[in-house]
Parts: structure tokens; C-alpha cells; sequence
């Protein structure tokens, strides 16, 4: 059985067509990368598999549940961690998980609690006041929210957006856990690094359309190419390598190239027009790049 499928789901807000036709199908205990420029169809589509918002048309079922016919098995099935820091700010952090567990009819549900609260590091900050804690915190808080009743499919909205490089890296090893442990996890991130090392794959979205999907090897071996990135002196570029450059950075030239053979034609132009090379990095390819080619040939 999908943890999600999604069929031809399509939603407007007024003129904006935020979602157009989208089909989409998510295997249980997958790690999968949800990506796409800001208005790309992201928040959306994740609105209306949690129930925040219903489709104009098409279908969205979690875990086989149809999320308006069946919703309450199909929100119980699913956790999601929003991209807004929306916390109440009148009850501790201990008291927020209580409270969100009731929601979905948990009781004595303490030890999980407890083992959450430790895992995302907040053992210090159980008892604090929400409104006491800085960003970072909040944001971890957010995550235990939506672990708390243990669901199966589990949607990071930008989670590490913010937050410091020590909760990054706590926070994806327990969720690499959580993955291991059979638990489905949907990521949407701008750090295009954290879904080429996590992500089995990967849908790119685009004005409410899929415009790619595929395996995270796959893409990177379909959109394969070599920078190379490059200082000369002079600093003019050879004529012959004018349709190689990709853009500069700072002193340095970026040159893009298919793979290693056009490499040494780089290399043989530079030559060959007496420049002298101070500074040279070779580059493969890798999600951003992909990520960009994609988005421009769309």
C-alpha cells in the first residue's frame, strides 16, 4: 500500500492555479524530497493531504485513506512539521505534547513523551514556557508535535530552515532513525544538499506541475555535467570558452561543461591563448545544478 497518492489533484486560490493536475505516488517507508521554487505548488499539496485545505479536484488518500471521505484515519496516519512557528504560548513544552496527544485520543502516552522530549535534545527546556524559547527551540518542538501520536508518514515542512548546524544535524539523525525504523518521511527543503544526502527521490514541482521525478541517482545522472572553476591572468576569457561560461564568482570564472573530455578542450583553449591559469577547481554536478537546469528548461 502508498503511504501517499495523490491523483490529478488540482487546487486554485482565485486566478492562481496552485496545484495543476498533480499525480504522485509515495511508497511506504520511503525518504522522499518534495522541492520547487517559492509558489511552486509545495505548501499546497501538503495542505491537502493534512486537511487543511480541500482539493478542487482529483483525489489524496494516506496510508489508503481518502483524506475527505476518511479523514480522520488519514490525519491520524500523518504527522507534519509547518514551515511557521505556530505554538501556543501558554503551556510548557511538556504540556503542549500532552495536550497534542489528546488531540488524537492518546493516553498515557509519557514515556514517548519523555523519549521524543530527550531525542530532540529538550530535556533542559521540558518545563519552560513556549514563549521562552528561542527559534531553534520552537522549531524542535514543532517536530515532537508531530511525532507525537506516532504516525506512520511523516512531512517536514523546511524543518531546519533557521536553525543552528548542532539541531540540523540531531534532528536528521533522528529522523534518519524514524526512516529506518519503516516510518515514510516527505522533506521540502531549500538546503538542496540535505535532499541529495537523504532523499531516495525526489519530485520537482513547478507552477502547481510535476516537471521532474525520479531517483536522486537518476536526476544527478541524467542532468550530469562538470564545472570548472577557474582565475586567469589576463583575466579575459579565450573566445572558444565564451559559450562555456556559466557565470563568475568573484575573481573566478565558472565554466560548465558535459563531462572530463571537454575538460581538456577547456584546459587546451586556455593554453593555446597564451592565459595563465592561478586557480583551478573541477566541480561535478550535483542537485543544485540539476535543480536549475530543470527549472530553466521549464
Amino acid at each position: 500500500m502508498p503511504a501517499i497518492e495523490v491523483r490529478q489533484a488540482s487546487k486554485r486560490y482565485g486566478p492562481v492555479r496552485a496545484l495543476d493536475g498533480v499525480s504522485l505516488t509515495i511508497e511506504s517507508g520511503e525518504f522522499f524530497g518534495l522541492l520547487g521554487p517559492n509558489g511552486a505548488g509545495k505548501t499546497t499539496l501538503i495542505s491537502l493531504l493534512a486537511g487543511l485545505a480541500r482539493a478542487d479536484g482529483g483525489s489524496l488518500c494516506v496510508m489508503g485513506y481518502d483524506v475527505v471521505r476518511d479523514y480522520r484515519c488519514a490525519r491520524r496516519a500523518l504527522g507534519v512539521v509547518p514551515q511557521e512557528l505556530v505554538f501556543d504560548p501558554f503551556f510548557t513544552v511538556r504540556e503542549t505534547l500532552r495536550i497534542q496527544s489528546g488531540y488524537f485520543g492518546m493516553r498515557n502516552n509519557h514515556a514517548w513523551i519523555d523519549e521524543i522530549i530527550e531525542r530532540l535534545d529538550l530535556t533542559e527546556k521540558a518545563d519552560a514556557n513556549m514563549r521562552s524559547l528561542s527559534g531553534g527551540m520552537k522549531r524542535r518542538v514543532l517536530v515532537a508535535q508531530a511525532l507525537v501520536h506516532r504516525p506512520p508518514v511523516i512531512i517536514l515542512d523546511e524543518p531546519t530552515a533557521g536553525v543552528d548546524v548542532e539541531l540540523r544535524q540531531g534532528l536528521w539523525k533522528f529522523i534518519r532513525e524514524l526512516n529506518g525504523a519503516g516510518h515514510t518521511i516527505v522533506l521540502t527543503t531549500h538546503y538542496l544538499e540535505e535532499a541529495e544526502a537523504l532523499c531516495g527521490r525526489i519530485a520537482m514541482l513547478k507552477h502547481g506541475r510535476i516537471v521532474a521525478l525520479d531517483e536522486t541517482a537518476n536526476l544527478l545522472k541524467g542532468f550530469s555535467g562538470v564545472r570548472i572553476r577557474v582565475r586567469l591572468e589576463p583575466d579575459d576569457l579565450p573566445a572558444q570558452l565564451v559559450h562555456y561560461h556559466a557565470g563568475d564568482e568573484g575573481a573566478l570564472r565558472l565554466l560548465q561543461v558535459q563531462d572530463y573530455a571537454q575538460v581538456e578542450e577547456v584546459l587546451a583553449a586556455i593554453r593555446q591563448a597564451g592565459v595563465r591559469v592561478l586557480e583551478l577547481e573541477i566541480l561535478q554536478a550535483d542537485l543544485e545544478d540539476v535543480f536549475v537546469q530543470v527549472m530553466r528548461a521549464q
